[in-house]
């Protein structure tokens, strides 16, 4: 191996970088928010997860892998919720770490405002937070 070349990152090294960039939320700032009508939940849990725990009612889900298609106000795929580049987007996974990752792309996509949710669908449900089965 040459001395020249940089070591892969890796995936905890990643995730740190990337959560520099993000004003992550909690469980009650992303409640307050989605109620008011200042931020676009998104579930990107996969459908086993979401029908094991329920929804986040009024959360937007949208399949991890069609992300950035649904959420990317000048895309062809967009849904009718992807607004403007003005819209503040808070991503939910399952525990909080695939959604700082997709919040940064979404951030790439000419989305400032989109960040994550810390700990996920299970912070939410933990805290007390509405969920429908």
């Amino acid at each position: 191996m040459s001395s020249s070349r940089e070591r892969p990152t890796g995936i905890d090294a990643l995730l740190e970088q990337v959560r520099e960039g993000l004003d992550r939320v909690e469980a009650a700032d992303a409640y307050e928010a989605a109620l008011v009508g200042d931020a676009l939940l998104v579930d990107i849990r996969y459908a086993a997860l979401r029908d094991r725990d329920g929804l986040i009612p009024g959360a937007l889900v949208v399949e991890r892998n069609e992300l950035e298609w649904r959420l990317d106000p000048q895309g062809s795929h967009r849904a009718p919720e992807a607004t403007g580049h003005d819209l503040r987007v808070v991503v939910v996974c399952n525990e909080g770490y695939a959604s700082s990752l997709a919040a940064a792309s979404l951030r790439q996509l000419g989305l400032p405002r989109a960040t994550d949710l810390v700990g996920g669908f299970q912070a939410w449900k933990s805290a007390g937070f509405p969920v429908t089965a």
